[in-house]
């Protein structure tokens, strides 16, 4: 007997994910427009057709763009969506920047998107962590198992790799697109969050993706948010050293706020604060 393919076993996985989805009757998909969270919800709507609606937060944490790009998601495909207003910044621990933070903060943005949708008439909610998401740092599961928050992706064992090629066979946007999170994760533990903070690196990140640099991050340190730390992938590295970019980047970011603008040599990371813990 051949062994299972990758395709086939991505193929399984989706035909399991279907039928968890088709036995919940109703479910309201946490959407921030990222890899996941399309998947699930072009997978959801499919299925469930109006018996699905999506959730996304606007709050300080999550950048304009994604918020932009669910809007124009679920206009082109009819699904139904509602628009949570969320303030990260006054729930405890959050702006103190606490280890803990992603905890605290998905509890409390659940909790209300879990409202939202039971006023809609639908009990469930689900979000878009996969299998993948069980191996780093993430308090904010944690939350998400005591509120009895559903995760059909991972429980049906589906990896970020597998999610990409089905999304690349669906002709979904995003399954290329470079992993994604909450504006928070720029800041070491411990330095205080503010609104101008987070607004100065969404800004910072959104002038270097209109360069065409694509996998990136710019960390904040220093007590008031002054120190840039770019992070790209490496083979990007080289480029934006180039001396005519990086005297527009640095003269960029001076102007978002920044005193000091820094290149990381070891490139991307994905959870790199988390290095600390």
């Amino acid at each position: 007997m051949s062994q299972t393919t990758a395709s086939e076993l991505a193929q399984e996985r989706l035909t399991a994910l279907e039928a968890l989805l088709a036995g919940m009757g109703s479910v309201a998909i946490a959407f921030s427009g990222g890899v996941d969270s399309t998947f699930l919800a072009a997978i959801a709507h499919k299925v469930l057709d109006d018996h699905m609606i999506a959730v996304t937060s606007a709050g300080h944490a999550a950048p304009q763009r994604d918020i932009e790009r669910t809007r124009a998601f679920c206009a082109e495909r009819g699904i139904r969506q509602i628009v949570v207003p969320y303030d990260e910044l006054s729930i405890p621990g959050f702006a103190e920047n606490t280890k803990d933070r992603c905890y605290h903060c998905k509890k409390a943005l659940f909790a209300q998107m879990v409202e939202a949708a039971a006023e809609q008439g639908i009990p469930a909610l689900a979000d878009g962590s996969n299998k993948d998401d069980e191996g780093d740092y993430r308090p904010g599961m944690r939350a998400l198992a005591e509120m009895g928050i559903a995760s059909p992706l991972r429980e049906v064992g589906m990896t970020k790799a597998q999610i990409r090629e089905l999304s690349r066979e669906m002709g979904l946007p995003t399954w290329d697109m470079p992993s994604a999170a909450c504006l928070a994760s720029r800041f070491p533990y411990g330095d205080v969050i503010t609104e101008l903070k987070l607004k100065r690196v969404e800004l910072a990140e959104d002038y270097l993706h209109d360069l065409g640099l694509r996998q990136l991050r710019v960390r904040c340190h220093g007590k008031e948010g002054e120190l840039a730390r770019i992070e790209v992938d490496a083979e990007q590295i080289v480029r934006l050293a180039e001396p005519t970019l990086r005297e527009r980047v640095v003269g960029h970011l001076r102007e978002l706020g920044f005193t000091y603008v820094s290149l990381d040599l070891t490139g991307f990371l994905s959870g790199a604060m988390n290095e600390v813990l």
